[in-house]
């Protein structure tokens, strides 16, 4: 069994909400000094000990406990709000708890929020010493690794200027690189790198893959879910400062993109979280089979209607809906102007179908996002829009169908053994 790295029991933080702690004076302070001790003598008058819970307090986390050991890779997931920012701040010290404890075991690299720990009057190339002593790494250590640093992070022109000037996209590039490239026994990793575009995204997952197989104990915070389970082995799902489930990564994210999408069982035209110029909406979507029964299968070929409405015809209209998994990556797409079917323009209000051919896809459910542009500018987009499931059904040609879990679409096909292969 390998040793823990981070053992956390009851965790929990309050904060106070609206409005700030006054400022405590010198006199203020010596006067609660000399009072502590007797702090205790108000409560001998009270009826019952009852914590306080006012109105004005939130506990953004709540006696959370758990054990990751060395060299795991451990994704936390959850809402905005959940407190996965507030436990990782805990575990890097910080911030303080309301109770509870956590002991770490090895030295934290931490990443939580572009340009953490960093002076903006100094350069990169100072920021990147001070980073480093502020991990405990010796000069002759950041020495052998800030060649690496600075080429990974891609700032050789801006080194020796000052980090206040830098844009937030280069800060944490530096930032990430420093944290990363000193070897940290622990590296904790908040959403910060959405700041960066996709290349660099790229490159930080490769390195926190890479960090990960040298043994090092990984806690990766992200909304990308495909992130988290291509790079996560544990996942563990936040929600309202507890932690509702700790496990598998695939099984944790797909309870967790379940819920979410469970919650919000609106119809089409009622939904508000959409975006666009509003010129023109989507407002119902239906998902049919083909087949005589109306069972979605592997192979079925589907039919499906989406109703608009504008309050002018449709000029140069497109139709997108987006086939996606249940981490929201897209399995196909089905496109109006791709195919060049409809009409130029279409009436103020109606409602447009597409047949696709067969689907190919392993059984699982399916969830559609829809868009509706008009002349090149977007008029409405609403992800989630819809669902389907595909029932498990035999296939032609395959004599067992994969799991979802392994892969997303199926093609029937034929092996066979080259005839110089054959023995004599």
């Amino acid at each position: 069994m390998s040793a823990v790295a981070i053992r956390a029991e009851g965790l929990s933080k309050r904060y106070r909400i609206g409005r700030a702690l006054p400022y405590k004076t010198l006199r203020d302070t010596l006067t609660g000094a000399m009072a502590a001790p007797f702090a205790w003598i108000p409560a001998l008058f009270k009826q019952s000990e009852v914590r306080d819970e006012r109105e004005d307090t939130i506990w953004a986390l709540k006696d959370v406990t758990f054990e990751i050991g060395q060299g795991e890779v451990v994704g936390l997931i959850g809402r905005n709000g959940a407190g996965k920012s507030t436990l990782l701040k805990i575990l890097s010290r910080i911030t303080e708890p309301t109770d509870g404890y956590a002991e770490i075991h090895g030295r934290v690299g931490s990443l939580l929020e572009v340009g953490t720990g960093f002076h903006p009057e100094l350069t990169g190339r100072d920021n990147t010493y001070l980073n480093g002593a502020i991990l405990g790494m010796k000069r002759r250590e950041i020495d052998t690794k800030f060649d690496e640093i600075v080429a990974f992070a891609e700032i050789e022109k801006f080194l020796d200027t000052p980090v206040k000037y830098y844009s937030s996209g280069m800060y944490v590039r530096l930032a990430f690189a420093v944290a990363a490239h000193l070897e940290p026994e622990i590296l904790l990793v908040d959403e910060v790198l959405a700041v960066g575009d996709a290349a660099f995204q790229k490159k930080c997952l490769g390195k926190m893959s890479e960090v990960a197989h040298e043994g090092r104990t990984v806690v990766f915070v992200s909304h990308n879910i495909a992130a988290v389970q291509s790079l996560c082995e544990t996942a563990c799902l936040m929600d309202a400062g507890q932690i509702s489930k700790y496990g598998p990564a695939r099984e944790v994210a797909r309870d967790y993109l379940q819920s979410a999408k469970s919650q919000a069982p609106l119809p089409l035209d009622l939904r508000k979280d959409r975006s666009g110029n509003g010129s023109a909406r989507a407002v119902s979507l239906q998902i049919e089979s083909t087949d005589s029964d109306g069972v979605i299968r592997p192979t079925s070929r589907l039919k499906v209607s989406l109703g608009y409405r504008s309050a002018t015809p449709l000029r140069h209209a497109r139709f997108q809906i987006s086939v996606n998994d249940y981490t929201n990556v897209g399995i196909f797409l089905l496109d109006s102007e791709a195919v060049g079917s409809l009409p130029e323009v279409l009436p103020p209000q109606g409602t447009v179908r597409c047949t696709t051919g067969p689907i190919n896809l392993t059984p699982g459910r399916c969830f559609l996002n829809v868009a509706l542009s008009k002349g090149g500018v977007m008029a409405d987009y609403v992800q989630y829009a819809g669902e389907f499931d595909i029932e498990p059904d035999t296939v032609p040609g395959l004599s067992r169908l994969p799991e979802r879990d392994w892969v997303v679409c199926i093609l029937p096909h034929v092996w066979s053994i080259d005839e110089d292969s054959r023995q004599p």
